[in-house]
């Protein structure tokens, strides 16, 4: 079998190649990614030459890239995304282009060539939960609030109108917030723990109570290859890691874990829509597939500041050049 991965410099589909790579070894993976600054090579570097693995820089937006690559392939898992909610907020275009107008032209070149396709989605679809509302579900309704969350409801339907429409072969998986090695660093865990490491504080949005289900990576790259294996054609799967926590006590214990103290969290203002709590479900693919998440939340924390530790080279090249001008402009020197 030969998958074409999309996105698969960045954080979760790095991981999910290396998964299968580890796992799979009949199986073949072409990586389509445009690395753009989230995406590196490095994630990778110990399969570059394994005769399994091929990359291909492109972009999915690109017909004619996309067209050749699905030719050859049995399967497309579909990462690649815009993904951070604070750059969709400052420049929602690239959203739009990458997530909505890449998926369609991925979708078409599936459609052409009768291709499987898997569409990885996130649980920010469904807008903002309440303290005592049961968590998301595959049955719950949309409400995007931002305009990640909108580019990526938007693929979300055009996955399903192909299903119903053209036949196409295809399963949704909605996950929870990743976090592990390869993370990069402008998300929460991975800055938090890189900016410790640097003797900097650490940015808390608001008051730091909003909500998050928080999924380690590995468990996360399990489920989807699960459901390429036995998921039902045209179904959602939506995949948690059972780590409801505030994001004040996610900073908190990664002080603990780097025997830091309280005086390195720094409060800024609440961002734009801020969605208060996440939450997921996981029942469905627990029932239907055996699924559920093997890492707890204390064990990959600590898995992830190990790995930081370790990796130092590497997230320190990451958070150089435009990310450092980025979250100097967010946060200050």
């Amino acid at each position: 079998m030969k998958l074409l991965v999309t996105g698969g410099a960045g954080f979760i589909g790095s991981n999910f190649i290396q998964h299968i790579l580890e796992t799979q070894f009949e199986t073949k993976v072409v990586n389509l990614d445009a690395l753009t600054y989230a995406g590196n090579l490095e994630n990778l570097a110990r399969w570059k030459s394994d005769a399994r693995y091929q990359f291909v820089k492109g972009d999915i937006a690109d017909s004619a890239v996309v067209d050749a690559l699905v030719a050859a392939c049995d399967v497309i898992v579909h990462f690649a995304a815009e993904s951070h909610v604070d750059r969709s907020i400052q420049g929602p275009e690239a959203f739009i282009r990458t997530n909505v107008l890449g998926t369609f032209t991925l979708l078409e070149s599936a459609r052409r060539y009768g291709r499987r396709f898997h569409h990885v989605s996130t649980d920010e679809v469904f807008g903002s939960l309440g303290a005592t509302d049961p968590a998301f579900s595959e049955v719950t309704p949309y409400d995007p609030r931002s305009p990640y969350s909108a580019s990526k409801a938007s693929s979300d339907h055009l996955v399903r109108a192909y299903f119903h429409t053209y036949g196409l072969p295809v399963t949704i998986s909605n996950c929870s917030n990743n976090y592990g090695p390869y993370h990069f660093p402008e998300k929460l865990i991975p800055l938090a723990i890189t900016n410790l490491l640097e003797g900097k504080t650490v940015p808390v949005y608001g008051d730091g109570q909003q909500v998050r289900d928080w999924l380690y990576v590995e468990d996360h790259c399990r489920a989807i290859a699960l459901i390429l294996e036995r998921g039902r054609l045209g179904e959602t799967y939506c995949i948690g890691g059972n780590g409801e926590r505030e994001n004040l006590w996610i900073v908190k214990e990664l002080l603990r874990l780097l025997d830091k103290d309280d005086s390195l969290i720094e409060y800024v203002k609440d961002r734009a829509g801020h969605d208060r709590r996440y939450a997921i479900d996981f029942s469905k693919i627990r029932n239907e597939l055996g699924w559920q998440p093997t890492v707890t939340l204390e064990e990959g924390l600590t898995r992830t500041v190990e790995w930081f530790k370790a990796n130092e080279a590497w997230w320190k090249s990451v958070k150089s050049g435009e990310y450092q001008e980025y979250y100097e402009k967010q946060y200050g020197k």
